[in-house]
Formats: structure tokens, C-alpha cells, sequence
């Protein structure tokens, strides 16, 4: 079973990259290294970097390996 990640995340639009490593997801490191490769898609206010929770909800899944039973 893959996990429901839409459940799991907290509401809201937006999550700066703190928000996202004090969730405990993704570290900052690992995120600054996937938004400087673009291998995931930022919305970008004034200088500071925020990813969407859809865009968020999307990556996850998409790295998520089912276990085998």
C-alpha cells in the first residue's frame, strides 16, 4: 500500500523549504540539491523558493517504492 500523502501533509498552498524539512520529508540539503537540478518544480517570490503541496504530494509518490509483500 502506498501511502496517502494528501492526508499525511498539513493544508496550505506553499511550503518554503523549512516548512518542509521541520515536517521531517525532505532534509534543506537534499531540496536545494533537487531545486538547483530542477527535479522539481519551485514557485519563486522575490528571492526566496517555495514548492507547492501538490507539487510536493507529486514528487513523493512518484519516489515512493511499494513493499513487497
Amino acid at each position: 500500500m502506498i501511502s496517502d500523502y494528501n492526508n499525511l501533509l498539513p493544508e496550505g498552498v506553499l511550503f518554503n523549504i523549512r516548512q518542509i524539512d521541520d515536517m521531517g520529508l525532505i532534509k534543506s540539503d537534499m531540496l536545494k540539491k533537487l531545486i538547483y537540478n530542477r527535479e522539481i518544480e519551485i514557485v519563486k517570490l522575490g528571492k526566496k523558493n517555495f514548492i507547492s503541496r501538490t507539487v510536493l504530494i507529486a514528487y513523493l509518490e512518484a519516489n515512493t517504492l511499494p513493499a513487497i509483500a
